[in-house]
């Protein structure tokens, strides 16, 4: 029994310690949740921001919507200019539709400007500049 048991183990930690397979390409979209309304939301694809962002957000670094939107305005700009020249293929794979006189509200801008962020640890590539 015990035989069994330690080859579990091994087995779950050879699985566990494989290296992981870079499959996903980073891309955000944002649609309107309803045809006969105007709530937003924001898709993001990218496997590895949900952890980053639990680890990077908090309360403390919170921003008003007119700071987040401002930046994001900026950012979606040099995105799409990004994804236009095929420069970061591998990491850019979608045009951001970001319309600057749109209210998407604090919880699309703020979860896009820390999108913008991962970009920016995650990836190296500058967007905020």
């Amino acid at each position: 029994m015990k035989p069994a048991i330690y080859f579990g183990i091994i087995a779950m930690l050879i699985i566990a310690c494989a290296p992981a397979k870079k499959v996903s390409k980073t891309s955000a979209e944002i649609k309107a949740a309803s045809r006969d309304s105007t709530v937003y939301e924001l898709i993001i694809s990218d496997i590895h921001f949900e952890q980053w962002y639990l680890l990077n957000y908090n309360d403390a670094k919170d921003r008003n919507n007119e700071y987040y939107r401002s930046r994001n305005i900026t950012a979606v700009y040099n995105w799409n200019n990004l994804y236009r020249s095929g420069r970061y293929i591998d990491a850019i794979d979608s045009y951001i539709n970001y319309e600057p006189h749109i209210d998407y509200g604090i919880e699309v801008n703020r979860r896009l400007f820390w999108y913008f962020r991962f970009v920016e640890d995650y990836y190296g590539i500058k967007l905020f500049n």
